[in-house]
């Protein structure tokens, strides 16, 4: 009598498990639904995890509901003007202000400052001299990827962040044919199209000549005009020109580690990884994003590749 009324608990728990879990995926509330649809969609090789689950109608109407409208128009680079704050007085405007610019007396290179959110923990860095910033790549670019840290430390980096997205159609995760455009110090690595398109999806992130930052749907020749040096292509963009992409429900991304780049109007550079863990955070939204980079000052800001190529290196 004991193991049948045992076996008749597990099979009640079994039952109400199944129950829960349809009512979850298929029920009348579209959070949870919204959130698997719009992360897994994100991702190149996991997408399969809504299609087996959601008719495409479905899935179609749940990215238009969430998803992000981004500004037009062309980066106006006259935004962007260098200070020196070892000649001028600083007067703080706010707590992140006085974290950019508060230098550390054994560094004047650059800034680690640890942040955390409801569902993400991570870093923002502030480069103070954008003219020391360069792509790197693999050394097998074409063939296969090296870790970040590998190529760290190739090219003798203070700090590295991952950039450029890359085609990986069997989802090996080999990293070795970049998405896009990848230009480094005005040599063009790859001018490959996206997903058999030209640039329609992703913009170019690339600095200029003169160290600024532009986010651009830039095809070769346009990049060569616009004289940059150093680019990869990715995104979507969160600011241009001090303007707040409009973000629509999550913004099609779900939660994620999250990497970006942006750059404030004094010039300072500033890179991001957010990140979450399996026990307290989930990642980092889009709206997450936008809203760190905003805090922080950037004008200018895009999302790089995220998910598991999340990564920021250190040199000790």
């Amino acid at each position: 009598m004991k193991v049948k009324r045992f076996l008749s608990l597990i099979f009640i728990f079994i039952i109400v498990g199944l129950i829960c879990i349809l009512f979850l995926l298929y029920g009348p509330f579209s959070i949870f639904r919204d959130w698997i649809i719009t992360t897994a969609m994100s991702t190149m090789n996991h997408q399969y995890l809504a299609t087996w689950l959601y008719s495409d109608e479905t899935i179609n109407d749940c990215l238009n509901r969430n998803k992000i409208i981004e500004i037009k128009g062309e980066t106006d680079t006259s935004l962007i003007n260098f200070i020196n704050y070892s000649n001028v007085q600083v007067t703080y405007k706010n707590e992140y202000e006085r974290q950019i610019l508060e230098k550390k007396v054994e560094n004047n290179d650059y800034k680690i400052i640890k942040i955390e959110g409801k569902k993400y923990t991570g870093y923002i860095v502030a480069i103070y001299d954008p003219s020391r910033i360069t792509v790197a790549a693999s050394k097998y670019l074409g063939e296969s990827g090296q870790y970040l840290t590998t190529i760290s430390e190739q090219n003798s980096s203070f700090i590295g962040i991952n950039a450029g997205g890359f085609k990986d159609a069997v989802g090996d995760g080999n990293g070795g044919i970049a998405n896009g455009i990848t230009i480094s110090k005005s040599k063009f690595l790859t001018t490959y199209p996206i997903d058999g398109t030209e640039y329609v999806k992703y913009s170019m992130i690339g600095l200029n000549k003169e160290n600024k930052l532009l986010i651009e749907k830039y095809s070769e020749e346009q990049c060569k005009r616009a004289g940059i040096r150093d680019a990869v292509t990715f995104g979507p963009v969160l600011i241009k020109n001090g303007e707040l992409s409009e973000i629509k429900g999550n913004g099609g991304g779900g939660y994620a580690p999250r990497s970006a780049i942006g750059q404030r109007k004094d010039g300072i550079v500033l890179f991001l990884v957010l990140d979450g863990d399996r026990t307290q955070f989930r990642g980092a939204t889009y709206q997450d994003v936008q809203e760190v980079m905003n805090r922080y000052g950037a004008i200018n800001a895009s999302c790089l590749d995220g998910g598991t190529s999340t990564c920021l290196t250190v040199r000790k």
